[in-house]
């Protein structure tokens, strides 16, 4: 039994006393800002899944007719063929994995589209440099603190709740590190099962014992910590589609969708995708991850139905693969990849960007898939007019360059 004297001791961890965990101190201010009746209908959704690995572009949409990529790769093109096994034609330049095929309806139908030659002007071949200059968007400044996601949403300069920009990892991102408020929620799954003991321990009786408590502090302590368990649980009860894989990112997506139908005011989401640092039997090894990407978005898409119309996905990974394979069956650090951007607004069915001829002389250090299109190009393209900021200076300081557009006007 709960005592008086134990809830005054515990003051302020009254959570952690409940076995909730150490839950942000923001969470219980999201209890106030954040409700179904704060939903930001009408407002873009950008969701952006980050690829960590350096995705291998080359043989995710490898281009058909160039007799130099099979030369260099003898063992990581798949064959050209019918269904789900062989090589989809796109456009008859360029073919998409078959790991990818859940994903090539949609391209058909126009609602996705692939970005090729993207990545940055850098020459780094480190992972942590490269993820750090895409995601302060500010390629060689190692000393940026903000990320482009914070100030993407400091620069549309909408009011928003807790839940205006929500990262499902287990730590916050750099893309979203900054001033504007944002959270990382982890698992809601988790946090849900945790609140869910949080009532049942409190129950009725819990709640009387906070009002008696002279100290207002204390009683707003209580009353916040029970309303964020609530407020949790009945996010996670949203309703749960099918077909999403049993995976992180499978689930990262779907809780990304509960959130959505929950209308809590969702406007910007960060989710990751791992597996891409294919150094060793890359036509084994790319097969995992490529697969779960393309499943994970597939049921996404399908869970999305009523909400495509405001919604755009854009996946990005911070640099390719090396044009030839390695004596292991795989490929090292490059320089271009590709991007794919998803949704109801985007101009889809086609493959933007160039990628020149595999020949040695026109590789980026005579071995990697140059950088035609520059990353920020495709990320103001999206995410620009989805979210509808003011300045793209404010965003990606010192670039000097134009948007792709590649949404609908």
């Amino acid at each position: 039994m709960w005592q008086r004297r134990t809830i005054l001791k515990s003051g302020g961890l009254a959570l952690v006393g409940l076995g909730l965990g150490t839950i942000p101190s923001f969470l219980s201010r999201a209890v106030a800002q954040s409700s179904p009746r704060t939903a930001a209908a009408g407002r873009g959704i950008l969701v952006v899944i980050f690829q960590r690995g350096g995705m291998d572009g080359l043989m995710a949409v490898p281009p058909l007719t160039d007799p130099n990529l099979v030369r260099l790769r003898p063992q990581l093109v798949p064959a050209a063929g019918q269904g789900k096994e062989g090589l989809q034609d796109l456009d008859g330049r360029f073919g998409l994995h078959p790991a990818f095929a859940p994903l090539l309806p949609l391209y058909q139908a126009g609602h996705m589209a692939i970005v090729h030659g993207v990545g940055l002007s850098t020459t780094t071949r480190s992972h942590f440099d490269a993820q750090d200059y895409m995601e302060t968007g500010t390629p060689e400044r190692k000393n940026t603190r903000s990320g482009w996601l914070n100030r993407a949403l400091q620069a549309a300069g909408r009011p928003g709740g807790e839940f205006q920009a929500v990262s499902l990892t287990p730590n916050l991102p750099r893309s979203l590190g900054g001033t504007r408020p944002v959270m990382a929620l982890g698992n809601l799954d988790d946090l849900a099962q945790r609140s869910g003991r949080v009532l049942q321990t409190a129950g009725p009786s819990f709640e009387s014992l906070y009002d008696q408590t002279s100290q207002q502090l204390l009683r707003q302590t209580g009353r916040e910590s029970l309303e964020m368990a609530r407020l949790i649980t009945h996010l996670a009860r949203q309703p749960q589609a099918e077909g999403y894989p049993p995976t992180n990112l499978g689930r990262s997506l779907r809780q990304i969708a509960q959130l959505i139908k929950a209308g809590v005011g969702l406007e910007v989401a960060f989710a990751e995708s791992h597996g891409w640092d294919t150094h060793v039997r890359q036509a084994n090894s790319f097969m995992g991850p490529a697969r779960d990407l393309a499943l994970s978005l597939r049921a996404f898409w399908n869970d999305m139905a009523s909400q495509r119309q405001r919604l755009v996905v854009v996946t990005m990974t911070e640099f390719g693969r090396t044009v030839a394979q390695n004596g292991n069956a795989g490929t090292d650090h490059g320089r271009g990849s590709c991007f794919f951007v998803l949704g109801e607004p985007v101009a889809g069915g086609r493959v933007y960007g160039s990628v020149p001829r595999l020949e040695r002389e026109a590789l980026a250090d005579r071995r990697d898939l140059p950088v035609t299109t520059d990353f920020r190009a495709v990320l103001a393209g999206t995410a620009g007019p989805i979210l509808g900021w003011g300045q793209t200076s404010q965003v990606f300081p010192g670039w000097q360059g134009n948007p792709l557009p590649l949404l609908r006007a």
